[in-house]
């Protein structure tokens, strides 16, 4: 009966978090569509007609793939969870009276691998259909493989010993073993943002430094007059696999450094190029970084609690069908890394909020530092023009998927002051 009340709240919870998603979605997919012949009076000089016109085919094509990616991973996750399967795979690779860590590690890596299987179609589909059609895809079938083997033998490498650990920590940390695993994870998480860079992303794609010139030098005399002394600037070939562009800095302290998609160098005129380095410098000037570091370890630290106290519920482990006698801590993570998401997708306008404050402050600080707002206006509206943006989102979709505000709220708030 205890299995059946707790398979009924997993379900319960889906339900309302997928019901309230495609919701979202066709509430989205009907606004756009209000739009679709003209955009609003104030984006009316973003596109060209033509290309806001693809640029709604665009939207509404990811918003119907966006449907039957929720519906697929939704079939996917009550199939594993209510079929029984996890417990029969785990009794076949870690059970018996004292599973030991480095079963337990190989049941919770397995999973996991094994769960993105099904999702290989899908990810195949939006790469080389949707985004091919839209003439995004610059990706060839072979790197595609490539980069989804590499992926795996990194996430192996890394991953397989990383949890390791923390399920050893159970034994060697007593009652507060959750305390312990937080330190741990945390500080890995420190450390990887500066190896991430320097180690694993090379794997996947080429850095070379931006050559001499006047846009080196516009780039380099910004950093050093707003205080960000970067080591070097470097190209990213982003267009190997899309012609979509970014911007973005990794590591902090003496590691950092700044990189451009070469795709963006090609998009923008060096002094939108400017403004948007401005835009990436200005996140770290106000301690962007650090806060959001802080509200993750925050969110690490109680999500190491909640499995620690789920370690301890026999009905947690009863309700999914484990034995609590014979298992160790791995169904424990595994489950918390599948179900946890239902809990948390209700509290994204939070984190959104906060996010959209940041990007409010470092436009701000990027208007201050050329001068002028119109730099950054341009590279926005190009970028949105490039992109194929959806221009027009419905604001409850925006405030539940959205991280940034839309081009019209950044706009308005640029020329503002």
């Amino acid at each position: 009966m205890l299995m059946n009340e707790v398979i009924a709240v997993f379900l319960l919870l889906l339900l309302c978090k997928t019901g309230f998603e495609l919701w979202l979605d066709v509430l989205n997919r009907n606004h756009v569509r209000r739009h679709a012949d003209a955009p609003p009076e104030a984006l009316r000089e973003v596109m060209p007609k033509e290309t806001y016109r693809r640029a709604v085919e665009y939207t509404l094509a990811k918003n119907r793939f966006g449907m039957v990616e929720t519906v697929w991973g939704v079939v996917v996750l009550v199939a594993v969870i209510v079929s029984g399967v996890l417990p029969w795979f785990y009794d076949a690779v870690a059970g018996g009276p004292d599973p030991s860590v480095w079963r337990e590690g190989m049941f919770f890596v397995a999973v996991l691998i094994l769960l993105s299987v099904p999702g290989l179609p899908l990810e195949w589909w939006s790469q080389f259909r949707l985004e091919e059609r839209f003439g995004f895809n610059k990706t060839t079938l072979k790197l595609w493989i490539s980069d989804r083997i590499k992926g795996l033998a990194v996430g192996l490498v890394i991953g397989y010993p990383l949890i390791c650990v923390l399920l050893a920590l159970v034994t060697w940390g007593g009652d507060y073993w959750w305390v312990w695993a937080f330190a741990f994870f945390f500080a890995f998480q420190l450390v990887m943002m500066v190896l991430y860079p320097m180690l694993i992303m090379p794997l996947f794609n080429k850095f070379t430094p931006l050559p001499e010139g006047e846009l080196r030098r516009r780039l380099m005399d910004l950093a050093d007059r707003t205080g960000f002394k970067a080591k070097t600037i470097q190209v990213m070939d982003g267009s190997r696999r899309s012609t979509h562009s970014n911007a973005f800095f990794t590591g902090f302290g003496r590691f950092r450094r700044i990189v451009l998609f070469d795709t963006l160098m090609e998009q923008l005129e060096k002094p939108e190029l400017e403004a948007v380095l401005a835009h990436e410098i200005g996140h770290y000037k106000k301690g962007h970084i650090p806060r959001m570091l802080g509200l993750s370890a925050v969110m690490v630290l109680l999500g190491f609690w909640v499995i620690a106290w789920l370690a301890e519920s026999a009905w947690f482990y009863e309700g999914f069908g484990f034995d609590p006698a014979a298992s160790g801590l791995a169904p424990a993570f595994l489950l918390f890394a599948l179900l946890s998401g239902l809990v948390t997708f209700w509290l994204s306008p939070l984190f959104n909020v906060l996010s959209r404050k940041h990007e409010y402050e470092a436009d701000a600080f990027a208007r201050d530092a050329v001068g002028e707002p119109e730099p950054l206006v341009g590279a926005l509206r190009k970028l949105s023009e490039k992109n194929l943006s959806n221009l027009t989102p419905h604001p409850l979709y925006s405030a539940m998927h959205y991280s940034h505000p839309t081009l019209v709220e950044r706009e308005t708030a640029l020329k503002q002051a």
